[in-house]
Protein backbone atom coordinates (compact mmCIF):
# COMPACT_ATOMS: atom_id res chain seq x y z
CA UNK A 1 0.00 0.00 0.00
CA UNK A 2 1.26 3.46 -0.88
CA UNK A 3 1.15 6.47 1.41
CA UNK A 4 -1.83 8.81 1.57
CA UNK A 5 -0.94 12.46 2.18
CA UNK A 6 -3.88 14.66 3.19
CA UNK A 7 -3.40 18.39 2.66
CA UNK A 8 -6.28 20.28 4.18
CA UNK A 9 -8.15 21.88 7.04
CA UNK A 10 -8.33 21.11 10.74
CA UNK A 11 -11.34 22.62 12.50
CA UNK A 12 -12.98 22.57 15.89
CA UNK A 13 -16.67 21.83 15.25
CA UNK A 14 -19.19 23.43 17.60
CA UNK A 15 -22.36 21.42 17.02
CA UNK A 16 -25.82 22.43 18.25
CA UNK A 17 -28.81 20.07 17.75
CA UNK A 18 -31.99 21.94 16.73
CA UNK A 19 -35.50 20.76 15.92
CA UNK A 20 -35.31 22.69 12.63
CA UNK A 21 -32.96 25.18 11.04
CA UNK A 22 -33.91 28.85 11.45
CA UNK A 23 -35.25 30.93 8.61
CA UNK A 24 -33.42 34.21 7.85
CA UNK A 25 -33.89 36.58 10.79
CA UNK A 26 -35.29 33.85 13.03
CA UNK A 27 -33.91 32.55 16.34
CA UNK A 28 -34.33 28.94 17.41
CA UNK A 29 -33.26 27.19 20.61
CA UNK A 30 -30.71 24.38 20.55
CA UNK A 31 -30.70 21.28 22.71
CA UNK A 32 -27.15 21.85 23.98
CA UNK A 33 -23.79 22.11 22.24
CA UNK A 34 -20.86 19.71 21.74
CA UNK A 35 -17.27 20.28 20.65
CA UNK A 36 -15.95 17.84 18.07
CA UNK A 37 -12.86 17.38 15.93
CA UNK A 38 -13.63 18.37 12.34
CA UNK A 39 -12.43 20.16 9.24
CA UNK A 40 -12.49 18.38 5.89
CA UNK A 41 -8.79 17.60 5.97
CA UNK A 42 -8.85 16.11 9.46
CA UNK A 43 -12.09 14.24 8.80
CA UNK A 44 -10.74 12.64 5.66
CA UNK A 45 -7.41 11.77 7.25
CA UNK A 46 -9.11 10.01 10.16
CA UNK A 47 -11.47 8.15 7.81
CA UNK A 48 -8.54 7.02 5.67
CA UNK A 49 -6.58 5.82 8.69
CA UNK A 50 -9.64 3.90 9.90
CA UNK A 51 -9.77 2.25 6.47
CA UNK A 52 -6.21 1.02 6.94
CA UNK A 53 -4.19 3.58 4.99
CA UNK A 54 -0.80 4.93 6.02
CA UNK A 55 -1.76 8.59 6.43
CA UNK A 56 0.26 11.79 6.81
CA UNK A 57 -1.57 15.05 7.57
CA UNK A 58 -0.33 18.41 6.27
CA UNK A 59 -2.00 21.53 7.65
CA UNK A 60 -2.09 24.09 10.44
CA UNK A 61 -3.66 24.47 13.86
CA UNK A 62 -3.67 27.52 16.11
CA UNK A 63 -1.69 28.09 19.28
CA UNK A 64 -4.79 27.45 21.39
CA UNK A 65 -5.68 24.47 23.58
CA UNK A 66 -8.00 23.06 20.91
CA UNK A 67 -5.18 22.96 18.35
CA UNK A 68 -2.89 21.09 20.70
CA UNK A 69 -5.66 18.65 21.55
CA UNK A 70 -6.43 18.04 17.90
CA UNK A 71 -2.83 17.21 16.97
CA UNK A 72 -2.64 14.74 19.86
CA UNK A 73 -5.92 13.17 18.83
CA UNK A 74 -4.77 12.67 15.23
CA UNK A 75 -1.68 10.89 16.49
CA UNK A 76 -3.84 8.59 18.60
CA UNK A 77 -5.81 7.72 15.46
CA UNK A 78 -2.65 6.62 13.65
CA UNK A 79 -2.15 9.77 11.56
CA UNK A 80 1.41 11.11 11.11
CA UNK A 81 1.26 14.74 12.33
CA UNK A 82 4.90 15.70 11.80
CA UNK A 83 3.83 18.15 9.04
CA UNK A 84 1.04 19.81 11.04
CA UNK A 85 2.31 23.30 11.94
CA UNK A 86 1.20 25.39 14.91
CA UNK A 87 0.67 29.06 14.05
CA UNK A 88 -0.03 31.98 16.35
CA UNK A 89 -3.75 32.63 16.83
CA UNK A 90 -6.94 30.56 16.92
CA UNK A 91 -7.53 27.22 15.25
CA UNK A 92 -10.18 26.97 12.57
CA UNK A 93 -13.75 26.55 13.78
CA UNK A 94 -17.04 25.45 12.25
CA UNK A 95 -20.42 26.44 13.65
CA UNK A 96 -22.89 23.65 12.87
CA UNK A 97 -26.58 23.14 13.50
CA UNK A 98 -28.08 19.67 13.01
CA UNK A 99 -31.86 19.26 12.77
CA UNK A 100 -34.09 16.34 13.75
CA UNK A 101 -33.72 14.79 10.29
CA UNK A 102 -29.92 14.74 10.63
CA UNK A 103 -29.42 17.50 8.06
CA UNK A 104 -26.81 20.16 8.82
CA UNK A 105 -26.04 23.83 8.18
CA UNK A 106 -22.41 24.92 8.54
CA UNK A 107 -20.48 28.19 8.82
CA UNK A 108 -16.68 27.82 8.68
CA UNK A 109 -14.28 30.30 10.32
CA UNK A 110 -10.88 29.46 8.71
CA UNK A 111 -8.56 30.58 11.54
CA UNK A 112 -5.21 28.79 11.21
CA UNK A 113 -6.33 27.08 8.00
CA UNK A 114 -5.79 30.39 6.24
CA UNK A 115 -2.09 30.01 7.06
CA UNK A 116 -1.67 26.81 5.02
CA UNK A 117 0.49 28.66 2.52
CA UNK A 118 2.72 27.09 -0.09
CA UNK A 119 5.83 28.39 1.69
CA UNK A 120 4.69 26.62 4.84
CA UNK A 121 3.85 23.23 3.30
CA UNK A 122 6.14 22.88 0.27
CA UNK A 123 8.84 21.05 2.22
CA UNK A 124 6.31 18.60 3.64
CA UNK A 125 5.27 17.62 0.11
CA UNK A 126 8.79 17.44 -1.23
CA UNK A 127 9.08 13.68 -0.80
CA UNK A 128 5.94 12.70 -2.75
CA UNK A 129 6.53 9.72 -5.02
CA UNK A 130 4.64 7.80 -7.68
CA UNK A 131 3.45 5.39 -4.98
CA UNK A 132 1.64 8.15 -3.06
CA UNK A 133 -1.85 9.65 -3.21
CA UNK A 134 -2.40 13.33 -2.40
CA UNK A 135 -5.91 14.11 -1.12
CA UNK A 136 -7.06 17.74 -0.94
CA UNK A 137 -10.20 19.83 -0.34
CA UNK A 138 -10.94 23.57 -0.57
CA UNK A 139 -10.94 24.85 3.03
CA UNK A 140 -7.34 26.07 2.62
CA UNK A 141 -5.91 28.74 0.26
CA UNK A 142 -6.61 27.83 -3.36
CA UNK A 143 -3.12 28.81 -4.48
CA UNK A 144 -1.68 26.16 -2.19
CA UNK A 145 -4.04 23.55 -3.64
CA UNK A 146 -3.01 24.38 -7.19
CA UNK A 147 0.73 24.30 -6.53
CA UNK A 148 0.44 21.09 -4.54
CA UNK A 149 -1.48 19.42 -7.38
CA UNK A 150 1.17 20.45 -9.89
CA UNK A 151 4.02 19.19 -7.69
CA UNK A 152 2.27 15.87 -7.07
CA UNK A 153 1.65 15.39 -10.78
CA UNK A 154 5.29 16.16 -11.58
CA UNK A 155 6.35 13.46 -9.12
CA UNK A 156 3.88 10.93 -10.48
CA UNK A 157 1.66 10.88 -7.38
CA UNK A 158 -2.09 10.50 -7.79
CA UNK A 159 -4.14 13.60 -6.94
CA UNK A 160 -7.63 13.26 -5.47
CA UNK A 161 -9.39 16.62 -5.22
CA UNK A 162 -12.65 17.13 -3.33
CA UNK A 163 -14.24 20.37 -4.59
CA UNK A 164 -15.81 21.23 -1.24
CA UNK A 165 -16.67 23.87 -0.34
CA UNK A 166 -17.04 24.74 -4.02
CA UNK A 167 -14.74 27.26 -5.66
CA UNK A 168 -13.73 27.93 -9.26
CA UNK A 169 -10.32 26.41 -9.89
CA UNK A 170 -8.24 26.65 -13.07
CA UNK A 171 -9.11 23.85 -15.55
CA UNK A 172 -5.48 22.74 -15.61
CA UNK A 173 -5.63 22.06 -11.85
CA UNK A 174 -8.87 20.10 -12.15
CA UNK A 175 -7.39 18.02 -14.95
CA UNK A 176 -4.52 16.93 -12.72
CA UNK A 177 -6.93 15.14 -10.37
CA UNK A 178 -7.97 11.51 -10.74
CA UNK A 179 -10.66 11.91 -9.59
CA UNK A 180 -12.25 15.27 -8.87
CA UNK A 181 -14.88 14.37 -6.25
CA UNK A 182 -18.03 16.52 -6.26
CA UNK A 183 -21.52 16.14 -4.87
CA UNK A 184 -24.48 16.84 -7.15
CA UNK A 185 -24.61 20.54 -6.27
CA UNK A 186 -20.86 20.99 -6.80
CA UNK A 187 -21.05 19.08 -10.09
CA UNK A 188 -23.74 21.51 -11.30
CA UNK A 189 -21.52 24.45 -10.36
CA UNK A 190 -18.60 22.90 -12.24
CA UNK A 191 -20.77 22.50 -15.32
CA UNK A 192 -22.10 26.06 -15.03
CA UNK A 193 -18.51 27.32 -14.92
CA UNK A 194 -17.70 25.40 -18.09
CA UNK A 195 -15.38 23.00 -16.24
CA UNK A 196 -15.15 19.44 -17.55
CA UNK A 197 -12.59 17.51 -15.48
CA UNK A 198 -11.18 14.50 -17.27
CA UNK A 199 -11.91 12.32 -14.24
CA UNK A 200 -15.08 13.35 -12.40
CA UNK A 201 -16.67 11.38 -9.56
CA UNK A 202 -20.14 12.58 -8.55
CA UNK A 203 -21.74 11.55 -5.26
CA UNK A 204 -25.54 11.55 -5.24
CA UNK A 205 -26.44 10.90 -1.60
CA UNK A 206 -29.12 8.23 -1.38
CA UNK A 207 -28.74 7.62 -5.13
CA UNK A 208 -25.15 6.39 -4.87
CA UNK A 209 -22.15 7.60 -6.85
CA UNK A 210 -20.88 7.69 -10.43
CA UNK A 211 -17.31 7.71 -11.71
CA UNK A 212 -17.04 7.54 -15.47
CA UNK A 213 -18.79 4.36 -16.57
CA UNK A 214 -18.99 2.98 -13.01
CA UNK A 215 -22.30 3.77 -11.34
CA UNK A 216 -23.08 2.20 -7.96
CA UNK A 217 -26.11 2.46 -5.67
CA UNK A 218 -25.81 3.84 -2.15
CA UNK A 219 -25.58 1.57 0.86
CA UNK A 220 -29.10 1.56 2.28
CA UNK A 221 -29.46 3.18 5.70
CA UNK A 222 -32.69 3.01 7.70
CA UNK A 223 -33.87 6.65 8.08
CA UNK A 224 -34.39 5.94 11.77
CA UNK A 225 -30.63 5.34 12.08
CA UNK A 226 -29.61 8.67 10.49
CA UNK A 227 -28.20 10.83 13.26
CA UNK A 228 -25.97 13.39 11.52
CA UNK A 229 -24.97 13.79 7.86
CA UNK A 230 -22.11 16.21 8.62
CA UNK A 231 -19.21 13.87 7.88
CA UNK A 232 -20.64 11.52 5.26
CA UNK A 233 -18.89 13.15 2.31
CA UNK A 234 -15.56 13.32 4.12
CA UNK A 235 -15.80 9.68 5.21
CA UNK A 236 -16.49 8.78 1.58
CA UNK A 237 -13.44 10.70 0.34
CA UNK A 238 -11.11 9.32 3.00
CA UNK A 239 -12.09 5.70 2.40
CA UNK A 240 -12.02 6.17 -1.39
CA UNK A 241 -8.50 7.64 -1.28
CA UNK A 242 -7.35 4.90 1.10
CA UNK A 243 -8.56 2.28 -1.37
CA UNK A 244 -6.81 4.04 -4.25
CA UNK A 245 -3.58 4.13 -2.25
CA UNK A 246 -3.98 0.35 -1.99
CA UNK A 247 -4.24 0.10 -5.81
CA UNK A 248 -8.01 -0.49 -5.90
CA UNK A 249 -9.84 -0.03 -9.19
CA UNK A 250 -12.70 2.44 -9.61
CA UNK A 251 -15.46 0.06 -8.55
CA UNK A 252 -13.58 -1.17 -5.48
CA UNK A 253 -12.75 2.38 -4.40
CA UNK A 254 -16.34 3.55 -4.92
CA UNK A 255 -17.69 0.68 -2.84
CA UNK A 256 -15.27 1.50 -0.02
CA UNK A 257 -16.33 5.14 -0.08
CA UNK A 258 -20.05 4.35 -0.12
CA UNK A 259 -19.72 1.98 2.84
CA UNK A 260 -17.83 4.59 4.86
CA UNK A 261 -20.32 7.34 4.00
CA UNK A 262 -23.23 5.18 5.10
CA UNK A 263 -21.55 4.37 8.41
CA UNK A 264 -20.78 8.06 9.07
CA UNK A 265 -24.42 9.17 9.21
CA UNK A 266 -25.06 6.85 12.14
CA UNK A 267 -23.06 8.90 14.67
CA UNK A 268 -22.83 12.50 15.89
CA UNK A 269 -20.02 14.62 14.53
CA UNK A 270 -17.94 14.30 11.39
CA UNK A 271 -15.62 11.66 12.87
CA UNK A 272 -16.43 8.49 14.77
CA UNK A 273 -15.82 9.01 18.50
CA UNK A 274 -15.39 12.69 17.59
CA UNK A 275 -15.18 14.46 20.96
CA UNK A 276 -12.28 16.88 21.20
Amino acid sequence: MGRLVVLGSLNVDLVAPVRRHPSPGETVLADGMDRYAGGKGGNQAVAAAAAGARVAMVGCVGSDEAGRAYVGRLGERGVDTSAVATVEGPSGHALITVDDAGENAIVVVPGANGEVTWERVAAALGDLTADDVLLMQLEIPFGTVGRAARLAAERGARVVLNTAPYADLPPEVLDLADPVVANEHEAQLLAAAGAAPGSLLVTRGADGAEWGDVNLPAVVVDPAEVVDTTGAGDAFCGALAAALADCADREQALRAGLRAGAAAVRHRGAQSRPDL
